[in-house]
């Protein structure tokens, strides 16, 4: 006889799932995929049936290591660890097992979102590069901010981080910005510092030069979207490596007066970027305003 479910769950063959779960899977989730809710939850029940046992096995393993390790250390209370013989005692009960020889994996059907594209992470070993990339750009910012407001510019000649807005500064920072445009997304021709404005025409990126001749991206595929109107969007995203950098456009802000193109922020990334708001070919005015994820630290 099966037994009675909380108010907040809901039977689903041999499963008991909360109501919040399960009108996730069956109204977000599942829809406009392949699979079936029905498909997933009985994927789901088979996948808890054949790992279920084992992974209690497991966890009870954990608990006993645990329970040998805490023991140890009360035997000891109060005397300096000898890390030879703590080395020792781990090999003893399973806990450090014997190095093995070297070995490669293999992976298949992995998503992008795994097996292409890097995540943020909080702490990691420095003295893996990619880690430490990685670790850096877990958070989101303005690479204009992060240039303005650290040693990255120097404070020679007048450009001294001081409490108003210095343009001497601001100027540095936007020429900076602009010689890393123009080693990660070079444009087909002429340069980025002489950038005076931005539009879109159907899938590609333009960009007007100061001696008013037009120009692309060397590579147009670095183009992935923009927001607002083609003729002048407020926004412009691009690609690099699987890094994001969004230029925000605001011609009447404090930074964007003084920049040539009128670019108030921008905003450099790593991972996954949702691109909302961002469209390359539907009209712009159907997009949504949401605001989109961007990142000032990561691109070396």
């Amino acid at each position: 006889m099966a037994r009675d479910l909380p108010m907040n769950y809901v039977r689903i063959g041999s499963l008991s799932v909360a109501k919040a779960l399960h009108e996730f899977i069956e109204q977000e989730a599942a829809p406009g995929t392949s699979l079936s809710a029905e498909a997933f939850w009985s994927g789901f029940a088979e996948l808890l049936r054949d790992c279920g046992t084992r992974n209690r096995q497991l966890l009870q393993v954990r608990d006993e290591l645990q329970s040998c390790i805490d023991q140890y250390h009360r035997e000891r209370s109060g005397e300096p660890l000898d890390l030879g013989d703590y080395e020792r005692f781990l090999r003893d009960i399973g806990y450090v097992l014997p190095e093995r020889d070297d070995f490669a994996i293999r992976t298949t059907n992995v998503d992008d979102e795994i097996a292409v594209i890097a995540g943020p992470q909080l702490v990691v070993p420095l003295s893996n590069a990619r880690y430490a990339l990685n670790a850096a750009n877990a958070r989101w910012g303005s690479l204009y901010d992060a240039l303005y407001g650290t040693d990255a510019i120097p404070e020679d000649g007048g450009a001294t981080r001081t409490g108003t807005y210095n343009k001497i500064r601001g100027e540095r920072v936007v020429a900076r910005a602009r010689a890393m445009l123009d080693e990660t997304i070079p444009l087909a021709r002429g340069s980025h510092r002489d950038v005076v404005s931005y539009s879109v025409e159907g899938a590609n990126l333009l960009v007007r030069l100061r001696a008013g001749t037009n120009s692309g991206l060397a590579r147009p595929a670095q183009f992935a979207g923009y927001r607002g109107e083609a003729s002048a969007p407020s926004a412009v995203l691009l690609r690099n490596h699987g890094l994001h950098l969004e230029i925000k456009i605001d011609r009447g802000g404090l930074v964007g007066r003084d920049d040539p193109a009128g670019n108030r922020r921008h905003c450099v990334g790593i991972g996954s970027h949702h691109h909302h708001g961002f469209s390359k070919t539907a009209s712009p005015r159907s997009m949504p305003r949401t605001r989109s994820r961007s990142i000032a630290i990561g691109w070396v």
